[in-house]
């Protein structure tokens, strides 16, 4: 699958398999091609909301996508910090509207945090 935020997308999903080792071992390259395929969704939803100029967008994506996953055993540690991956990939690249995405990931885990600490836990 071809996409133009292919070489950042490489870099943050290696990124992420490197800080998540145990990944690998749990999803081999089926985990990694999903991942990749995942983030150029996160990618669809940074230009839309660039295109309207609105991180809340981007925002509203990253809350569902974390309640899906939260719901289906995953912690929103992960979202967050493939989110960062991305903007550690995105940096030097010269991405069209890099800094922009960059804006809106910010504003998506500062959203999934506050969303985390507004949900009562059940023990």
């Amino acid at each position: 699958m071809e996409n133009k935020f292919k070489s950042v997308i490489d870099e943050a999903v290696v990124k992420l398999y490197d800080r998540y080792p145990e990944l690998d071992e749990k999803y081999g390259d089926a985990g990694r091609k999903k991942c990749y395929e995942d983030n150029i969704h996160h990618f669809n939803y940074l230009e839309s909301a660039a295109d309207v100029g609105e991180a809340k967008v981007f925002s509203d994506y990253a809350l569902w996508l974390n309640s899906v996953l939260v719901s289906r055993g995953m912690k929103s540690d992960h979202l967050i910090d493939n989110f960062n991956c991305i903007m550690e990939s995105l940096e030097g690249t010269g991405v069209e509207k890099g800094e922009t995405f960059k804006f809106y990931l910010k504003q998506a885990i500062e959203s999934i945090q506050s969303a985390d600490r507004e949900e009562p836990t059940s023990s």
